[in-house]
């Protein structure tokens, strides 16, 4: 049986936001099965990282609640559902989560030093019986019947440095880490300053995103030939964890984006309407345990799902 996980010990990282430039400290701790992944503002607001708490999808997925808002989640997402982490409560004390690289790596790295953790609740995969399709002719998703969770993706871009890329894989644990954890974010050097003007890139750099110049990338390499649709395929991977179980299904797709990414998981999420479980947002919250390396337990706060 395939049990939900979560982590052994509290863990947490410090950094700036990609999009706000603000400095912010993220701490991950234990939660209980059938939590969820739940962000917590400094305020103490819970927001839950799930589709139906999407609130903005403009260069980053946003999760909000309450009014309060937690920006460019969707790197420690990924990272969370490729090593299997199905439950966490996430701690910021800023509005964003921290760039680091702008990859998912440094969140890999996170959740391997804190552990995993099995909880006595079963997972239930979605699985996928018909065909799901999002989009239009050039930009477009869709995810067919499959016995695994495997993504084909096509970024298709007239800029030199770009071109035509194609990726296939098995989305594993070992999948992911190896080819598309380091993949890191990237943006146009022209588009910049009106980004910027609008709330965006204000802490982008060199050290966490991938920046194209007009004939050449200016860092001094890229980490894949491909890295730019690797890099979209982990951002796929990080906004469908935000359906909260396992996909077993073919997710094929050409020049997506996160708004489009939030388009299949609502649409998946229609389709699965029968089977949602209880989300934290609509349950009682009260005191969990917290898992602690050897097994013992300490109590904490936490949340649990009645």
């Amino acid at each position: 049986m395939d049990l939900q996980r979560t982590i052994r010990r509290k863990v947490s990282v410090e950094g700036i936001g990609l999009h706000s430039g603000e400095p912010v400290q993220l701490t991950l701790t234990p939660a209980a099965a059938d939590t969820g992944i739940l962000f917590r503002a400094a305020d103490g607001t819970l927001v839950p990282a799930d589709i139906e708490h999407v609130v903005d999808g403009r260069a980053a997925t946003t999760v909000g609640a309450f009014g309060v808002r937690v920006r460019t989640i969707e790197h420690l997402m990924a990272a969370a559902a490729a090593l299997g982490i199905d439950n966490l409560v996430v701690d910021v004390d800023a509005e964003e989560v921290p760039a680091l690289d702008g990859s998912a790596k440094p969140f890999v790295d996170l959740l391997y030093s804190a552990g995993a953790a099995p909880l006595p609740v079963p997972r239930r995969p979605l699985v996928v019986r018909e065909p799901i399709r999002v989009g239009d002719g050039h930009r477009w998703l869709e995810i067919t019947p499959s016995d695994c969770f495997r993504v084909t993706y096509t970024l298709d871009n007239p800029h030199p440095v770009i071109g035509q890329q194609i990726v296939s894989l098995e989305v594993t644990e070992a999948a992911f880490v190896d080819e598309l954890a380091a993949a890191r974010t990237y943006g146009f050097l022209k588009d910049v300053p009106t980004m910027r003007k609008n709330g965006l890139a204000r802490g982008g750099s060199l050290d966490n995103a991938v920046v194209v110049g007009k004939r050449a990338v200016l860092n001094d390499s890229l980490r894949f030939e491909d890295e730019f649709v690797r890099h979209k395929i982990l951002d796929l991977v990080g906004d469908l964890w935000l359906l909260g179980r396992p996909l077993c299904g073919h997710v094929t797709g050409k020049n997506g984006g996160h708004a489009l990414n939030h388009e299949l998981a609502a649409a998946v999420r229609r389709a699965f309407a029968a089977e949602r479980r209880p989300r934290p947002s609509r349950a009682r919250l009260h005191p969990v345990d917290t898992i602690i390396p050897g097994g013992s337990l300490s109590p904490r706060p936490g949340i649990a799902a009645l």
